[in-house]
This record gives structure tokens, sequence and C-alpha cells, in this order.
């Protein structure tokens, strides 16, 4: 079975209750685009693994004026995100599938977010990233929030029956690939695990 394929079983039940309780562990989802927020105005989002559509909601709201772009391997979630994001269809395109290659084949976008999502992709996150950097236009910014690590091996291995791989191996990568303009470690619950936020900018093509 392909990672595509787990993630996407995985999903079909977890659609249910997403919005019910990721609030309880997925954090800084809100911060990260109050940090965008302060770094410009895009006019062209794109978000990887959109999910129920709560992040590209949030950035209907804070960019009314830019088109949105979500994209996600699980149909099930992004049914669950037309129904929220009813009042911004004129404003948002859903596309179903992986991120396998640039969307265009042009840099047409602003603005790419990748939220808890990087984790999951236990052998595509690199490809994942470089997609990124060919889809901004010069000067666009990457902002991300997800997982970091933890100290506890046990931690790590319930993260991986979950399909998140939990050993800080993004971050770096993230810091090499693009200039950072924002990034931070935070610890959740007393330092069960770490998550961390990053923005940066396409360097000189």
């Amino acid at each position: 079975m392909t990672d595509r394929s787990v993630i996407e079983r995985y999903y079909q039940w977890h659609s249910r209750i997403y919005d019910a309780t990721r609030w309880s562990f997925l954090f800084g989802r809100s911060t990260l685009i109050q940090q965008v927020t302060a770094l410009g105005v895009p006019a062209h989002i794109l978000e990887i693994g959109c999910g129920t559509g709560r992040n590209l909601q949030a950035l209907c709201r804070r960019f009314p004026q830019a088109r949105l772009v979500g994209l996600d391997l699980s149909e099930d979630m992004l049914n669950r995100a037309r129904r929220r994001l009813t009042d911004h269809a004129g404003q948002v395109e859903l596309l179903h599938g992986a991120y396998e290659h640039p969307l265009g084949t042009r840099p047409a976008f602003d603005l790419v977010v990748f939220s808890y999502t990087l984790s999951m992709m236990l052998r595509d996150w690199e490809n994942a990233i470089h997609y990124a950097y060919w889809d901004l236009q010069p000067g666009g910014l990457i902002a991300v929030v997800d997982f970091h690590d933890a100290p506890l091996n046990g931690f790590k291995h319930w993260m991986a029956l979950n399909h998140v791989r939990l050993d800080g191996h993004l971050l770096p990568k993230l810091r090499g690939s693009f200039q950072p303009r924002h990034q931070e470690i935070r610890r959740a619950y007393g330092g069960l695990w770490r998550y961390f936020l990053f923005i940066g900018a396409t360097r000189n093509r």
C-alpha cells in the first residue's frame, strides 16, 4: 500500500472528527497566519494539505482580495472544506490530489502554506519543499507550522502510528532552501513535543 493510499484511508474516518479534536495539539496555526499578515498582502495563495479548510477560511478573511488554491489528498477532507467555504466559493479553488510537481508551468503564487502537512509526507517531503519553491514568484513566501521533535521515543513511535515523523528533519531543509524571515520553536505540554513556525522567502534564482 502506498503512502498516498494510507493517508487517504486514514482521513476517511478522521475527517469526521478532525475539527473537533485537532485544536488540542495542532498549535500555532492562527499564529502563523498572523505572522504572514505582518509581512505583506499576498494576491495568490496556495495551501498544500488544506484539510477541512480551516486555514483557507482564515486566509480569505485576512486577504479578501486574494485568490486561493487548496490541495489535499483526501476527498473526504475536501468535502468538508467545500461546506466550510461556501461563502468564499468564488475566491477559493479546491483540488484533489498529491503535490507531485509544481502546479503551474511558471511561478504563480505569492504565498505557499504547509500546516502540519510536511511531517506526514514520509517519502516526498523534500520534493514538496522543492515544488513550493518553484511555485513561488520571486520574493514569495513559504509559511510552515509543523511538529519538530520530541524527547521520548515512545511518543515518537505513537506519532509514527498516526503517520507523523517527529525527528527535527524539516526545519534544516527549510532554512537551507529559503531565506528565513521568521522562525521559532515552541514547546507543547511542557515539552512532550516541540513544534516550529517558519516563514521564508525565495532566494535569487
